[in-house]
């Protein structure tokens, strides 16, 4: 819940000196005096709170910091009730809990419709039939209304942890604006907006040219990077034979609609731009085999990107991203990299164990809490980085032992204290980095050794397992077959004991029947 410091220098060195919150954040997964993440749009390198202070030395003044301090009492507010209600759900829940929710509505209006039409028996007067509706559909609208409810609560806890970070963005911003002091370098920022402008016109008319020229001669490749672009004429879409377009490094904040005219498009570069997010209609876009977003202001990925079936490559490395859409690995069947690395992702999508073609995946620098369990299930996968999700991840599922083909590996600066049990089998294994984990399982000695020692000692570890397991099952199995001996011996003795009870009782009585097995049993007497 508190602040990260990558993303809000300022709003948590501030929130960690207020006397109510000291004893809450000596517990934060983010340590003031550690360096923080590398984050390549941070200005902030080196020990984090030295270099605040060191970047904006006046922090330390009590009157202004008495000022932020009072700025920023929503937030520490908002964060005591977060706290209270719980962690934020993943992206999946949300979508399953929105799916819920539709079918309970669905459901409910056959309900009524049903009881609506349902005619009244001829035996039971009108008003009475219609009372008996009402309280039939008043039953069933509160029992709908209490599973709505329970769905809902999890829709409306993930929209107040989205409050929650838009306020940490504002209190950032408060807190800037309070030390810069209002109104400092509005000159040169005017200057700088109407050199900008002029400079976007010059480039607007040689993109005009471009634009002619591609559309009467049927170019199939058009190259726009670095002109400072601000936008991407509606006309692009018409230039349907267009195989590669390249608009990376400008200065692009939205792109057309028309986009899906591009029927042809098999790579489309718009890396280093300011994009907030893509237009619905990139998912008509049926050719596109590589997608370049990265270096962006995405904060989420429209689900229709899924539709693009013939990605091969999508790298939406360096944004916001706080998940990937649900149905992401049903729908991207030739997907063989995937490169999500710096952004804010806390969970992959259950999805993204059904990419069958996937043999690359960066996701470090995430935000990662685990990985699905099903993980295994990509076979095919030779290079997989999770490091520095630092103190989210601390695990990997038994599953990952699947993952045959897997060539390197790199989980170092995380929080995993042994490795699954089924890490033995990854046999293809040749590269693999653990550093900056407290590692316990295998020993420190055997990880030093290397990537073959840690793969011989897991492979041994899972060999005793399975004996263990075996040697447990066969004397379950001996056990059993012994009980059931017992069960028979004593039922037969108890036969045999009826018997001779029953011959015994016949002594001494002349009038009763003989047995015929007396005479055998006078002999066994």
């Amino acid at each position: 819940m508190d602040p990260n410091p990558k993303n809000f220098p300022i709003l948590s060195y501030v929130m960690s000196r207020l006397p109510s919150l000291t004893t809450k954040t000596a517990s934060n997964n983010f340590d003031l005096e550690q360096p923080p993440l590398e984050d390549p749009s941070s200005s902030y390198v080196g020990p984090l709170g030295p270099q605040i202070v060191g970047q904006r030395p006046n922090l330390d003044d009590p009157n202004l910091f008495a000022s932020m301090a009072s700025a920023i009492s929503d937030v520490a507010q908002a964060r005591s009730v977060l706290n209270l209600i719980g962690d934020r759900p993943t992206h999946e829940e949300v979508d399953t809990a929105r799916a819920d929710l539709a079918d309970l509505e669905a459901r409910l209006s056959r309900q009524l419709e049903e009881i609506v039409l349902e005619p009244r028996p001829a035996d039971v007067d009108i008003h009475a039939w219609r009372a008996r509706q009402a309280e039939r559909e008043l039953k069933c609208r509160e029992e709908a209304e209490k599973e709505r409810r329970i769905v809902k609560s999890v829709i409306q806890l993930d929209e107040m942890h989205d409050a929650y970070e838009r306020l940490l963005a504002d209190a950032e911003k408060r807190l800037v604006r309070i030390y810069d002091g209002a109104g400092d370098s509005a000159a040169d920022d005017a200057g700088g907006s109407a050199a900008a402008a002029g400079g976007s016109d010059e480039m607007n008319e040689e993109v005009a040219e471009i634009l002619q020229e591609a559309y009467g001669k049927g170019m199939e490749r058009v190259d726009l990077s670095g002109r400072r672009l601000r936008l991407l004429p509606e006309a692009f879409g018409r230039i349907s034979g267009l195989v590669v377009l390249d608009a990376s490094s400008n200065q692009l904040s939205t792109i057309p609609d028309s986009i899906a005219g591009l029927q042809n498009l098999e790579e489309l570069n718009l890396s280093s731009n300011l994009l907030n997010s893509l237009p619905d209609s990139i998912g008509l876009l049926q050719k596109l085999k590589f997608l370049n977003v990265s270096g962006n202001k995405l904060s989420a990925l429209p689900d229709p990107i899924c539709h693009c079936r013939s990605l091969v490559e999508l790298d939406v490395s360096f944004n916001s991203l706080t998940y990937l859409p649900t149905n992401i690995g049903y729908e991207l069947p030739n997907l063989k990299k995937l490169m999500i690395q710096l952004n804010k992702i806390r969970s992959l999508p259950s999805s993204i164990c059904e990419l069958k073609s996937l043999r690359y995946l960066d996701a470090h620098f995430n935000e990662l809490h685990g990985l699905p369990i099903a993980i295994g299930r990509l076979t095919n996968l030779e290079v997989l980085n999770l490091s520095s999700n630092f103190s989210d991840l601390k695990e990997l599922p038994e599953t990952f032992g699947d993952l045959t083909n897997l060539k390197e590996l790199d989980l170092s600066n995380n929080q995993i204290h042994a490795l699954p049990d089924t890490f033995g089998r990854l046999d293809s294994l040749m590269k693999l980095n653990l550093d900056q984990n407290p590692i316990e399982l295998p020993p420190m000695e055997i990880v030093n050794q290397g990537v073959e020692a840690v793969k011989t000692f897991m492979a041994k570890r899972w060999i005793d397992i399975l004996l263990e397991e075996e040697r447990k099952s066969n004397q379950e199995m001996q056990e059993q077959a012994q009980n059931g001996w017992l069960t028979r011996s004593t039922s037969w003795l108890k036969n045999v004991s009826g018997n001779v009870i029953g011959y015994l009782g016949t002594v001494g009585s002349p009038m009763a029947p003989k047995s015929p097995r007396d005479s055998y049993l006078d002999q066994q007497l």
